[in-house]
């Protein structure tokens, strides 16, 4: 009998989804509805009869545009005019005037010549990271060790050599760059924010080492977009240094509150992605109607930083009164305000206390989205968290620790 023959498929499949419940990483996707035009509540379906009041804390829509009343205008406008899919891929059928002015928008956004949408964040870095280095004869690329899972699927899929700098670690990134011949093609990618632990890259100081070892950079931005600089440019709009970045990633789908995810370059870089990438020539193009409101989204926030301002004093309240009451709250020069709980099964016991007792949703942050020991809850307070919320969700979140008996500050 031949090995295929012996294999018990069935028992394969169920032994690996048993690994994740016995590390306590299992994930249970919650089952809720948003309430239009009154986030962060929301109703949850369930482990109850019926729909129960929720405050939602972790959403990456970071400042309600997904609630927005421009936003969604914008998009019933778009609904009625045109329907709802684009008809197909950018080449056949999918190209709308929408994409071209959305593209036109986020050029100007961020002082380049041209962008070019995707579907989703997750597919414009790893459409454009592996395509670039196939069309660089011999490139390396140089890897933060915290990029997200979309860089480091990009640069595998792309098979060149890669070198990854430990994080924000600017000697050792010009270590790794100064051992590689002067004439062998390079590519620095990083991120503005990173999302887990909130700090934020030394872009400038990077963009140096680009120039000393004429070295491209590739600025992943997705958690920065909309949210800083004076238009929402991002954190290298902030520091004045968008300019000097070769390639911005940035998505729709966190502070622009929408779908999908692009790139903004010069005009020939964005060609040869147009030209060469399959995770962009073959997919479906977004749909008029998200392109819509995204579009009325990126231009409500060019103008207005009300959202902005909102949203950085709620998070600074929350980690205050987090310190204040002893929780270990990380160190976060940014937005995201994350909980240090260090355990799996902890984390994800301390999240069902919040929703089924409390009325409070916030996702654990377990392994491989951050490492072994370091699991966690991320809040995201946005512009329409009140402080009344904060301080009910910092009495529970300190009642919940007495309870499971964790330490707090003294």
């Amino acid at each position: 009998m031949t090995r295929a023959a012996t294999l018990d498929y069935q028992r394969i499949f169920t032994q690996a989804i048993d690994r994740l419940h016995a590390e306590g990483r299992y994930r249970v996707f919650i089952d809720i509805l948003r309430n239009k035009g009154m986030f962060p509540n929301a109703r949850c379906f369930a482990g109850h009869n019926g729909p129960k009041p929720i405050t939602v804390w972790c959403s990456n829509d970071y400042l309600a545009m997904g609630q927005h009343p421009k936003v969604i205008s914008a998009m019933e406008a778009a609904l009625h005019d045109v329907g709802a899919g684009s008809g197909g891929t950018r080449n056949i059928g999918g190209n709308t005037h929408y994409h071209v002015d959305l593209e036109s928008e986020l050029a100007d956004l961020h002082g380049k010549e041209a962008a070019l949408l995707f579907t989703s964040g997750y597919v414009s870095n790893e459409a454009t990271l592996s395509t670039l280095a196939k069309i660089l004869p011999g490139c390396v690329i140089f890897s933060d060790a915290l990029n997200h899972a979309s860089m480091i699927a990009g640069i595998r899929n792309s098979g060149c050599e890669k070198r990854v700098f430990r994080h924000n670690d600017l000697a050792h990134l010009e270590e790794l760059l100064a051992a590689e011949a002067p004439d062998t093609p390079k590519l620095i990618a990083f991120e503005s924010v990173y999302s887990m632990d909130g700090d934020v890259a030394p872009i400038a100081e990077i963009c140096d080492l680009a120039d000393k070892y004429r070295a491209l950079t590739y600025l992943d931005e997705v958690h920065a977009v909309g949210m800083y600089g004076a238009r929402g440019g991002g954190i290298s709009e902030r520091d004045a240094v968008a300019d000097r970045v070769t390639i911005i990633e940035g998505t729709l789908g966190k502070a622009f509150g929408v779908m999908g995810g692009y790139i903004a370059a010069d005009q020939v870089i964005i060609d040869v992605i147009r030209s060469y990438a399959p995770g962009f020539i073959f997919t479906t193009s977004l749909s008029p109607v998200l392109v819509a409101g995204a579009l009325a989204s990126v231009r409500h926030l060019k103008a207005s930083a009300e959202e902005r301002e909102g949203q950085q004093a709620a998070a600074a309240t929350l980690k205050r009164l987090f310190a204040e009451a002893g929780l270990p709250v990380m160190d976060s020069t940014t937005h995201i305000v994350p909980l240090m709980v260090g355990d799996p099964v902890r984390a994800k016991r301390i999240s069902d206390i919040l929703l089924a007792e409390y009325g409070v949703y916030v996702q654990p942050i377990n392994f491989p989205t951050v490492p072994r020991g370091t699991e966690r809850l991320r809040f995201t307070p946005g512009p329409s968290h009140t402080e009344a919320m904060m301080r009910d969700l910092t009495r529970a979140l300190v009642e919940i620790w007495d309870r499971l008996e964790m330490k707090l500050a003294a």
